[in-house]
């Protein structure tokens, strides 16, 4: 009989930390995808992308709240399984986007609420009707090797479709690559925290899953900023928030013997995958997926101002143009040319 309340408080701890990792994390994009925005498309998937962001104050304060998501997910890892943790972030997705929609200063009500919604409820429905159970807390060696190869496979697929790409596209398919390498680093923070909670902190310091979770966690950073960069919310906020939950069930599948469950349960989960696609293509379609980010006009316009500021200050230092020197030279002409009493002007005479 004590077992039960244990349990339930132990779920309670998961769900509260999770949601509270959902939350920080939704700050974090929005603010990042603020700072991101103003960084030079030149500088894309280059280490000069991250020095540009680390001299911004508001991409420090994302990377804070990131920080604090970190601490929080990993307590939600340490009361309750991957597979129950990592899908409950579906509300960090209409979360991101209204806050980035205050923090802009437009309506809520140009967000696609639709597809937004179609593709939240398709999320938590597909959780509810998977309902997955029985993990164990730590994943063999073997089984890992196999994992990371085939995680690298995909990654390098993701990445290379995206640099053969611009604008929104480009945004989405680094979105789902930073997705997945977050939900490596989870999956490897969940092992991580198991070593600490069976040996203790040097059982822990000496596996390699918390190194791992360091190397993940960095390389899925510098993704999701080149994805912030590259396009808006609304092109990687759905792609980064429905892969990082389906991902992660796939991990806590392989990894850690998850057991989803079969048989008639099969139909609600394919249509709330339906329900997922769906929306994601929706929110793909929507105008403020199709448009470009108005920090990324701002940060431009002054730029161009300054140019072209300075380039009228270099004409008028270094002189004119061959136009102005025609038109001055035709002036000159004409005052030349003014009527005067004189034999030469008798063309303009009656």
């Amino acid at each position: 009989m004590s077992v039960t309340p244990h349990v339930s408080v132990d779920n309670l701890l998961c769900v509260i930390f999770a949601l509270l990792t959902a939350g920080s994390n939704a700050g974090a994009a929005v603010l990042q995808r603020k700072a991101a925005a103003k960084v030079p498309p030149e500088n894309a998937m280059h280490v000069s992308l991250v020095k540009d962001l680390i001299r911004r104050r508001v991409w420090l304060a994302g990377i804070a709240l990131v920080a604090v998501a970190a601490v929080c997910q990993a307590a939600a890892l340490a009361f309750g399984p991957i597979a129950l943790v990592q899908p409950i972030f579906i509300i960090e997705l209409p979360l991101t986007l209204l806050l980035a929609m205050l923090a802009n200063r437009h309506s809520p009500r140009l967000l696609p609420w639709k597809a937004i919604a179609l593709t939240t409820i398709g999320l938590g429905g597909g959780l509810a009707a998977a309902a997955p159970s029985g993990a164990t807390e730590t994943a063999p060696d073997t089984i890992w090797v196999i994992t990371l190869i085939v995680t690298a496979g995909f990654e390098l697929m993701l990445i290379t479709a995206a640099l053969a790409r611009r604008g929104e596209p480009r945004a989405a398919l680094l979105g789902l690559a930073a997705a997945c390498g977050y939900a490596l680093t989870a999956a490897t923070l969940k092992n991580a925290m198991a070593d600490l909670n069976s040996g203790g902190a040097v059982t822990m310091f000496t596996n390699w899953h918390i190194y791992a979770t360091a190397v993940f966690g960095v390389g899925a950073l510098f993704l999701l900023q080149n994805a912030l960069q590259a396009g808006s919310l609304v092109a990687s906020q759905p792609m980064l928030t429905v892969g990082d939950a389906l991902i992660s069930i796939s991990y806590g599948v392989t990894l850690f013997s998850e057991e989803l469950r079969t048989g008639w349960w099969l139909v609600p989960q394919i249509v709330a995958l339906a329900m997922i696609i769906m929306g994601c293509i929706q929110i793909a379609k929507s105008p403020l997926a199709s448009e470009a980010s108005p920090l990324v006009s701002e940060a431009v316009a002054p730029v161009q101002l300054g140019r072209e500021q300075a380039g009228r200050s270099r004409a008028g230092h270094n002189g004119s143009t061959l136009a102005d020197r025609l038109s001055a030279d035709g002036q000159r002409g004409q005052q030349r040319a003014s009527p005067e009493p004189g034999p030469h002007h008798r063309h303009d005479g009656a």
